[in-house]
């Protein structure tokens, strides 16, 4: 089923999709996407999403299995709290992608913007997953709790950095995969960079096989480059601070 959201105010355009959803709905095709924001938002259930043009803040808030798909960039707030589901972003994508993200997955095949994967969590068995194929820009990471941040470094020029500075900041759970070059000096003092074993490669694949299916990419030329690895060595990063 097609919507044109051409001059369609961001909560008429939501209540829209919400009211076919509700009608039983199963599969939406959402044209002229011009920024209208919370695009998915609540949305629950075996849903497929496609969006052409770009989506404003906070696509995905809260959502809880539906299939989301631009064909397009994606502005701030992607994923802010979702539970469960998976987008998938065929361009670029903003700052503060994957907020308080508790399950599922987001795919941007481009770069992003700063404090991507904040305040990231697990729970159980829900592990969230943040794979970005170009680079991220400061505070990547930052007070992630849980889940996994990967960062490819696709088709950046030479010199260019896959990521900026203040990596991991706060972090004190989760770990962060990044094909290329982390200095010592971009990471907070929280982290450490430690070599993969192959139990990372183990968790690392069927994620990454993922992302080169939804993008048509070669896992095989993905997987040949050298990956390095970022953990927390403290669960309570700041507990001296505050201790008396």
């Amino acid at each position: 089923m097609r919507i044109s959201a051409k001059g369609l105010h961001y909560r008429t355009l939501n209540e829209k999709i919400h009211h076919l959803v509700d009608s039983g709905a199963k599969s939406l095709h959402v044209t002229h996407v011009n920024g209208q924001r919370y695009i998915g938002g609540g949305l629950q259930g075996d849903i497929r999403l496609t969006l052409e043009g770009v989506p404003g803040n906070d696509l995905a808030a809260f959502m809880d299995g539906p299939r989301i798909r631009v064909k397009g960039n994606a502005q701030d707030g992607v994923a802010n709290t979702m539970n469960a589901g998976e987008v998938i972003i065929d361009g670029n994508a903003g700052d503060v992608l994957g907020y308080g993200m508790r399950g599922g997955r987001v795919f941007i095949r481009g770069s992003v913007g700063y404090r991507v994967g904040i305040h990231m969590k697990s729970f159980e068995k829900q592990v969230p997953v943040m794979v970005v194929g170009g680079s991220a820009r400061d505070f990547l990471g930052e007070y992630q709790a849980g889940g996994i941040i990967l960062v490819l470094g696709l088709g950046l020029a030479p010199g260019e950095p896959i990521a900026g500075y203040m990596v991991g900041t706060g972090m004190h759970g989760g770990v962060m995969y990044v094909r290329g070059k982390v200095e010592d000096w971009q990471i907070g003092r929280e982290v450490k960079i430690f070599e993969l074993d192959e139990a990372d490669y183990k968790t690392m694949r069927p994620h990454l096989r993922a992302f080169a299916r939804a993008f048509r990419l070669d896992l095989d030329e993905i997987m040949a480059e050298p990956f390095l690895k970022m953990i927390p060595y403290s669960k309570r990063p700041y507990g001296r601070i505050y201790a008396y």
